[in-house]
């Protein structure tokens, strides 16, 4: 069995259409746990009939998936965002994947207007395959053995994905799987596609260098 958490907030546009493709897995390989973060529009309400267990946290996503983490009852997680989808034949990728690896990723193909998407799906798929990191719109799946031998996501405001990434890494190299996830582009297409790239490679580049993850956070605040 798979237990998959989705962290929301303020999703009401999309949470439904989002679960909905999810009820085939949770009719018979999967549960699903939705972690809300103080949503103040009808997220809450559209996604409690379509989840197995739905809990409130403080706004925090790395607290909202440890949450769910805890209240999982599968021994194989999948943290998915809210805008991304999974491909067909998704569960069964995963499990072959972690009888070899403690840990794995999608890769990912970006939904939007903006040109730039495609280059930009591509790039973050072969930077993650380069350096063993993935991001949480990735689809990033583990052993819940191995989730809490790293302790979960540290509990910051950005970069969670890239810090679990780099404990997971100490216990195996990732499954880096070339089927594809597809996630929404609406941050490129909303803030400008050039800006949001620039922005957010600075971002990693100034976190590689040892800038905390709360200053980055009021950065990435003020410039969007």
């Amino acid at each position: 069995m798979l237990s998959i958490v989705i962290p929301m907030l303020n999703e009401a546009a999309g949470i439904e259409t989002a679960l909905a493709a999810l009820q085939p897995l949770r009719e018979t390989v999967a549960e699903i746990i939705v972690v809300d973060g103080g949503s103040t529009d009808d997220s809450v309400a559209l996604a409690t009939p379509l989840a197995d267990t739905l809990l409130t946290s403080a706004p925090c996503r790395a607290r909202q998936m440890n949450l769910g983490a805890k209240s999982a009852r599968s021994a194989a997680l999948l943290f998915l965002h809210a805008d991304t989808r999974l491909p067909e034949g998704a569960c069964k990728l995963i499990f072959q994947s972690l009888s070899t690896n403690c840990w794995g990723r999608f890769d990912i193909h970006l939904e939007g207007k903006s040109r730039w998407l495609p280059l930009v799906s591509i790039l973050m798929n072969l930077r993650s395959r380069l350096s063993g990191i993935a991001t949480g719109d990735q689809g990033m799946f583990l052993r819940r053995a191995s989730f809490e031998a790293v302790g979960g996501f540290p509990e910051q405001p950005l970069m969670e994905d890239i810090e679990l990434s780099k404990r997971l890494k100490a216990l195996s190299p990732p499954a880096c799987l070339r089927t594809k996830v597809i996630s929404s582009g609406r941050r490129w297409d909303q803030f400008g596609a050039r800006k949001t790239i620039c922005l957010m490679w600075r971002l990693r580049y100034c976190y590689w260098r040892g800038v905390s993850a709360t200053q980055l956070a009021k950065e990435y605040r003020n410039a969007r």
